[in-house]
């Protein structure tokens, strides 16, 4: 399983947000990691700036420099702005959609669900995190799982989040798409635009 798995806070610190979760860490040194990161701030080129948006896209969602190319060809292919379905490819993945619904407070934790058969979609088990799901599909918690100690803790702390483009019913723990998510229903900071100059040069 392709995974990042270095240091977390280090991350959210270079981006300056709490990228893999909210940690103590950033407030107390809310400057960038490494002995250079008191220091002044150079301005950043184009190109910089534009990586820094991708690689934050990618850190976010949990993917690797191949996995996110690939997903970038795929969304540079279909009809509409380019940017805003790449945004839509990824938040349709299987465990940012667990995630969104509650099921697992981390998309870490949403992806581990997943991959240990915890959870289905339309009625058959699958352990595949980066599966791509559509408007109709339905999510589930698998009936020997509800009882699960993460799965209660995580709906019990935040409850179902509530998007507009899913939709929860916390009695059988089953989540539905109801389509994909307009830009202005994805809550993350990206600049999905600088991403695609990127890719274009």
């Amino acid at each position: 399983m392709a995974r990042y798995t270095g240091p977390k806070v280090r991350i959210s610190r270079r981006f300056n947000e709490p990228i893999l979760g909210d940690n103590k860490a950033l407030q107390k040194k809310n400057y960038a990691p490494g002995q250079h990161g008191r220091g002044k701030k150079r301005k950043q080129s184009e190109y910089a700036t534009q990586l820094a948006e991708k690689q934050k896209a990618k850190y976010i969602y949990g993917l690797l420099e191949r996995q996110f190319a690939k997903l970038f060809d795929t969304a540079s292919r279909k009809k509409g702005v380019t940017g805003e379905v790449l945004l839509q490819l990824l938040e349709s993945r299987l465990d940012n959609t667990v995630y969104r619904l509650g099921i697992a407070p981390t998309r870490r934790a949403a992806r581990q669900l997943v991959l240990h058969k915890h959870i289905l979609v339309n009625g058959d088990v699958v352990n595949i995190g980066s599966f791509t799901l559509k408007p109709g599909d339905l999510v589930e918690v698998r009936e020997r799982s509800k009882s699960l100690e993460v799965i209660t803790n995580s709906l019990s702390l935040q409850g179902a989040k509530k998007y507009n483009w899913l939709e929860w019913d916390n009695s059988e723990m089953t989540g539905k798409i109801i389509n994909l998510p307009p830009r202005v229903d994805i809550p993350e900071n990206i600049n999905e635009q600088l991403i695609v100059e990127l890719y274009s040069k």
